[in-house]
């Protein structure tokens, strides 16, 4: 239930204070009415009294005051004038006051009543004026309207749903935004996807249209194309998972497994994995750390995370070289450092390198540029950061992942 019906509450704090204050000036009137009454029975009283000591004048005062607090009376006297002691009044006067007392407390009744209907109707046509306005904003909410501003600080119930319905539309203007946004980012991934599906494509094509039509080709280059399909539909294959792995990170539905994992599983199991291609080029990898330092994440995903970072460094490093891997952990943060000596990457593809399809000028002719950018997206997955520094010595790639 709502709380804090500021304007309710208003609304009955001011009919309170008028009744109180209608109340007051009936009391006031019945007083003086009262008084008025007193007045006129004790001016007639004094003139009989007057009128009994003039022709009585052994009638003593004492004798007299017993009379008037008696309370003895048969009514006998009045009734021989018409006058029922408990319903007619001897004094008329007094019936004149009666009557006009008698309308101005039903004046004041009456206003009374006025007042509070008015109030009521008041209080009625301001509920009325923002359930309308409120409907409005809805009817423009349905026809995709969202620049609505509802300024209103009061705090009783229409109050709080006109700021629900505005939070509501905040919330529906930016999925909005974000639909919008990630047709956009679909329409462009399509369009990379196409881009990079093409070049093995093609090239797959030509080398089984030639050879289709040299069915008498030299054996060696008949085992050298078909050494070129093997790899393109590798790259192919690549390619494709990678964009199922990102297409279900946007859409949400990869349901991560936390646990405490020591950083020197996740590293020695993506050296492991690149151990085929480290022996290819005759790399080494120089992996050192503190055996304690551990990260709460989803094993699988961040070894695939930095699988993916040592196999770039891989392909950037010079056949012979080396790549240092070392991981901490301190206060803050757990951390794996990748270190490589190649070339290292130009200022100008530096803040480019996790954007999807992206290849810098560096990149081997069999990069597809989605490495990186899954890392960065499983990384963050699991509350870390990565940060790439690189020079002409070589490329620093840093992984942080925050304990708060």
């Amino acid at each position: 239930m709502m709380k804090n019906k500021v304007k309710l509450k208003r609304y009955l704090r001011i009919t309170a204070v008028i009744f109180l204050l209608f109340t007051a000036m009936a009391v006031v009137f019945n007083v003086y009415e009262y008084r008025t009454y007193t007045k006129n029975y004790n001016e007639k009283l004094e003139a009989i009294i007057e009128a009994v000591k003039e022709k009585y004048p052994d009638v003593s005062d004492t004798e007299i005051i017993e009379i008037l607090n008696s309370d003895k009376s048969s009514g006998e006297f009045l009734k021989r004038y018409i006058l029922d002691i408990e319903k007619d009044s001897a004094i008329l006067q007094n019936d004149e006051v009666h009557q006009r007392f008698f309308w101005i407390n039903i004046l004041i009744v009456i206003s009374f009543g006025v007042f509070l209907l008015v109030e009521f109707l008041i209080f009625n046509r301001r509920k009325d004026k923002e359930i309308s306005e409120i409907t409005r904003y809805i009817e423009e909410i349905n026809r995709k309207n969202y620049e609505l501003h509802i300024d209103d600080m009061s705090e009783d119930e229409l109050s709080i749903l006109k700021n629900e319905v505005y939070k509501t539309t905040v919330m529906l203007k930016e999925s909005a935004d974000n639909s919008l946004k990630d047709k956009r980012n679909l329409k462009k991934s399509l369009e990379d996807i196409s881009h990079q599906l093409k070049t093995p494509i093609t090239s797959i094509l030509v080398i089984l249209d030639n050879l289709i039509e040299e069915p008498d080709m030299d054996e060696t280059l008949r085992e050298d194309f078909i050494r070129d399909i093997k790899r393109e539909t590798a790259n192919i294959n690549f390619l494709v998972q990678s964009i199922l792995k990102l297409s279900k990170f946007d859409a949400d539905t990869i349901n991560f497994i936390k646990d405490e994992v020591l950083l020197k599983d996740i590293v020695g199991k993506a050296a492991q994995n690149v151990s085929t291609l480290c022996d290819l080029k005759n790399i080494t990898l120089n992996i050192k750390g503190d055996d304690s330092a551990d990260v709460t994440c989803d094993f699988r995903w961040q070894t695939e995370a930095v699988t993916n970072i040592i196999k770039n460094c891989i392909e950037h490093s010079e056949d012979g070289s080396s790549i240092d891997v070392t991981y901490s952990k301190n206060n803050v943060y757990s951390m794996i450092t990748v270190r490589d000596y190649g070339n290292g990457i130009s200022k100008e593809d530096l803040p480019h390198i996790f954007e999807r399809f992206y290849k810098g000028e560096n990149a081997s002719k069999d990069s597809v540029g989605i490495g990186l950018a899954l890392s960065k997206t499983i990384i963050e997955e699991d509350n870390g950061h990565i940060n790439v520094t690189s020079d002409k010595s070589g490329t620093l790639f840093e992984i942080k992942y925050f304990k708060l």
